[in-house]
């Protein structure tokens, strides 16, 4: 069945809504990392303040978070192994939106550390856990999208020949 003709300028947009999730994205994600890396410490204190991983775990769950953050958003921006990029990135903001539910849920009285800081909040501040949530949640929806119609433009999956979808790659 052919194509109606006015599909054809949705569909010529497709790697270009793409794209910019892609970059979206990948600048949230990267933004994060990078407040977080010069500070380990206070990333692991963030991570133990959601009290939902033993020690053990929420150390080196703190102080890895930062590298896979700027790791998988440098992937996203250059468009490379982009739907593995994308999926591991709705998982990381599925995980974000749980826990800050559970924290919420829970009654903790945490700053989510998702750029930086994190731990208690101090006297007279005030969580903000349904902005937290919305917008991880919106970058899930991004991550879904980049999942669906990988890679979009200027992608190097696309310069290399892994673009899955060879019709929403760089070529229509």
């Amino acid at each position: 069945m052919a194509a109606s003709p006015s599909s054809l300028p949705a569909r010529r947009a497709i790697p270009w809504v793409t794209t910019v999730a892609r970059l979206v994205l990948a600048g949230v994600l990267i933004a994060a990392g990078a407040l977080k890396i010069g500070n380990p410490a206070d990333s692991v204190v963030a991570v133990k303040a959601y009290q939902l991983l033993p020690d053990a775990i929420a150390v080196p769950v703190g102080q890895l978070l930062p590298i896979l953050e700027i790791v998988v958003g440098v992937l996203l921006v250059v468009g490379l192994l982009t739907r593995v990029a994308a999926v591991i990135s709705g998982l990381l903001m599925f995980a974000f939106v749980f826990g800050i539910a559970w924290a919420w849920a829970n009654g903790l009285r945490i700053d989510c550390g998702c750029f930086g800081g994190g731990g208690q909040l101090g006297q007279g501040q005030e969580p903000t856990y349904l902005i937290d949530i919305l917008r991880d949640f919106g970058l899930v929806l991004l991550a879904a999208w980049i999942v669906r119609f990988p890679p979009g433009r200027l992608a190097l999956d696309s310069k290399l020949g892994l673009a899955n979808n060879p019709g929403m790659g760089e070529k229509d």
